[in-house]
């Protein structure tokens, strides 16, 4: 399977929820850690949650292995780590404290629109 099937699957996973401003930066030749970074948010601890465990169990659906989840408990950061797609799911006010998007800049942007219309 390949990792654009990973990276539609988790971002689907992530709008079923209602997650808010789905971004994914294109990582390939800037980062070592993955070709692909999903960011996004929810607006309380529960919906963070829902959204970074729907990310999980329709990945692994699709037979993927998810290969960590962190900050699950704490639900103000859950990184969900896919091998090719790590996805960032925050509580909205560490989104806007860490602002990722910002820090990896140079990072291509992918129109997460046209994947959520397939």
């Amino acid at each position: 399977m390949s990792e654009n099937t990973l990276l539609m699957t988790a971002v689907k996973a992530a709008d079923d929820k209602r997650a808010e401003d789905i971004t994914v930066l294109n990582m390939k030749g800037i980062s070592l850690i993955s070709d692909y970074f999903i960011i996004c948010h929810g607006n309380s601890d529960k919906q963070v949650q829902a959204i970074a465990r729907e990310m999980k169990e329709k990945s692994e659906e699709e037979g993927f292995n998810v290969k960590r989840m962190e900050g699950f408990d704490e639900a103000r950061w859950i990184l969900v780590d896919m091998g090719d797609v790590v996805a960032h799911v925050f509580h909205r006010d560490e989104r806007s404290y860490y602002n990722l998007e910002r820090l990896w800049g140079d990072a291509p942007v992918e129109n997460v629109q046209s994947m959520l219309n397939q």
